[in-house]
């Protein structure tokens, strides 16, 4: 498993994950893109606006491993704002290529790029 040396391990001030510390023995989580309401708490949002503004501080629009990204918070990403860079796609492999969508994620997280 490919570790992302400098990518912040979660958010400051929380317990929201965004990397783990070692691979899982069993095998790596699979990936599985998760439905984001317009409900869902505050919290979470800046949570994902802050994973998503990590991933393009550190990685920009250039294909990267999955490695130790944490696997649930990038579902919540998943097939809208992280899409797969390789065909085929494997969910469960720490070395599956993901890429940002740049298009998608100033769609849907317009605020990161004003203050750009």
């Amino acid at each position: 498993m490919i570790k992302h040396r400098g990518f912040p391990g979660r958010l400051p001030g929380t317990d929201f994950q965004f990397t783990i510390r070692r691979a899982n023995p069993r095998g790596a989580t699979p990936l599985t893109a998760r439905a984001r309401h317009a409900d869902r708490r505050p919290a979470d949002r800046r949570a994902d606006a802050a994973f998503l503004a990590a991933l393009i501080d550190h990685f920009g629009s250039d294909p990267f491993p999955r490695g130790n990204l944490d696997a649930g918070r990038l579902s919540w990403l998943l097939g809208r704002e992280v899409v797969p860079a390789s065909d085929p796609f494997d969910a469960a492999d720490y070395e599956a290529l993901l890429r940002i969508d740049m298009n998608q994620a100033r769609t849907s997280f317009p605020e990161l790029f004003d203050a750009r």
